[in-house]
């Protein structure tokens, strides 16, 4: 009987486990080659956005008199502005601030056609002096499970020198699907 124990039987049970094992650690491998390809070509593109709505802020915009040309109650006609916050006299606009900061108080869903971004934003601008401004959905309120952050100076049209801290956040997977 001893030796029948390792006949063809336990043979092939052991090459069937073996297999087994080896299709799943292909598996695993593909799987996890694939899982991380995502994330970063998703953090990526995070990055790229994030780096874009800096460079824009600090831009005019388009038209460059855009606050002025919005109605803040109709988000349709924010369809055809790029916002920047830059005015005539190349520092940050006050008027442009405000008018960014009421266009997202009203609809920040709406605002981020005009930004030109596609993930959730939050914008804060502070001053040793005057400013404490914030502009979008604060990720820790909204469980971000991915954030890119720049931070930038600025000077202001008074000649108030802040800090603006840009952060492109999503509270998605960026898993395989």
């Amino acid at each position: 009987m001893k030796g029948q124990f390792w006949s063809i039987d336990m043979v092939f049970a052991i090459v069937i486990f073996s297999g087994a094992m080896i299709l799943l650690s292909i598996v695993w491998t593909s799987m996890n080659s694939q899982f991380s390809s995502s994330y970063s070509f998703s953090i990526g593109i995070m990055q790229l956005q994030l780096n874009d709505l800096v460079h824009k802020l600090q831009l005019p915009g388009s038209p460059s008199n855009w606050n002025q040309q919005i109605v803040l109650n109709n988000p349709s006609t924010w369809n055809n502005i790029s916002v920047g916050l830059e005015g005539s006299d190349g520092y940050m606009s006050s008027s442009k601030l405000a008018a960014l900061v009421a266009m997202a108080n009203t609809n920040y869903q709406a605002t981020k056609q005009p930004l030109s971004v596609g993930y959730d934003y939050y914008i804060t601008i502070s001053s040793p002096n005057q400013y404490n401004i914030s502009i979008g959905r604060n990720p820790l309120a909204g469980n971000a499970t991915a954030i890119e952050t720049a931070t930038v100076p600025v000077v202001f049209d008074n000649g108030e020198a802040a800090d603006m801290r840009v952060i492109i956040w999503t509270n998605t997977s960026f898993g395989v699907s």
